[in-house]
């Protein structure tokens, strides 16, 4: 069957029909497949069988895979697959007061995977292995264009964001939920890192207003306004004219550019359906900021 691209929305994403992820796409259809994510930032491929070696192997195509952070949500595991899963390792539903669950909650959030790192991530492999029965309980993602919201921007603000820097910081994004989700070992193992508040396309050059929950203060600028500043850009880059919401099924692979995009999870009942999804991450290739 030849590829086909159809978009989701009228500014980004798209559904690719054709392809077979569980064998390896020879080099013109992976062309095309890397040249759509370029240029809409959020793929869906229905109906893909995947193993994690087949999903691994896809993502590998796209660059070098990070391994899991290893926290409390994850068991500690440090691996190319994340498992996000509200069921324990015996396969039994966690409880509403499970530390575990309760990570989750920061997901819930406006952001860039791996942001809080020195070299943030460019891509990520979002592929659902078991969903509640009720679709309508599935627990959506919600993604938001940073492009979009970019080209939106007035000039003047444009121009006056091209040079500046927002410090990322995992604990910030964390804490600020109210909840206590990292400890010390953690905070050290991700220091506050500077991100570039502007990110271009190396590709085509398009440009993306980089923020997100991650995103604790502005370099050079007092930290309550700093703070007020990324509050307002994220209220404007999240507005449901650039948003599209993936309503789940099984077999779902969703590959997001961390780049260009916001994602965030939507609430489910947790406690009473299981929902199993498995990530891989497209390590970037450089820092933002020099």
């Amino acid at each position: 069957m030849p590829i086909t691209i159809r978009p989701l929305t009228p500014v980004f994403g798209a559904e690719i029909t054709g392809v077979d992820l569980t064998r390896p796409l020879d080099d013109a259809t992976f062309a095309e497949v890397e040249d759509a994510f370029e240029t809409y930032s959020v793929l869906v491929f229905p109906k893909q069988n995947l193993t994690d070696e087949t999903q691994i192997a896809f993502g590998s195509r796209f660059g070098a895979l990070e391994t899991t952070q290893g926290h409390i949500a994850n068991n500690f595991q440090v691996k190319q697959i994340s498992e996000i899963s509200n069921l324990d390792p015996n396969g039994k539903l966690m409880a509403a007061d499970d530390p575990r669950l309760i990570y989750r909650i920061g997901q819930r959030n406006w952001h860039s995977d791996s942001s809080f790192k020195r070299v943030p991530a460019k891509a990520s492999l979002l592929h659902a292995r078991r969903l509640p029965p009720n679709s309508n309980e599935c627990g959506q993602t919600q993604f938001a264009s940073l492009r979009a919201a970019y080209d939106a921007l007035p000039e003047s603000r444009k121009r006056e964001l091209e040079d500046k820097a927002a410090i990322h910081h995992y604990a910030y994004s964390r804490r600020n939920t109210g909840i206590q989700l990292t400890n010390a070992e953690e905070d050290k193992r991700f220091p506050p890192v500077p991100q570039a508040l502007v990110r271009v396309n190396p590709k085509n050059g398009r440009k993306a207003l980089y923020v997100g929950s991650h995103a604790s203060h502005i370099v050079g600028m007092p930290e309550e306004a700093g703070r007020a500043l990324l509050l307002e850009l994220l209220e404007f880059a999240t507005r449901e004219d650039w948003t599209y919401l993936h309503h789940w099924q099984v077999g779902d692979l969703v590959m997001y550019d961390n780049r260009a995009v916001l994602h965030r999870a939507r609430p489910y009942a947790m406690t009473e359906h299981a929902r199993v999804l498995h990530r891989t991450t497209v390590a970037g290739e450089g820092p933002t900021v020099q």
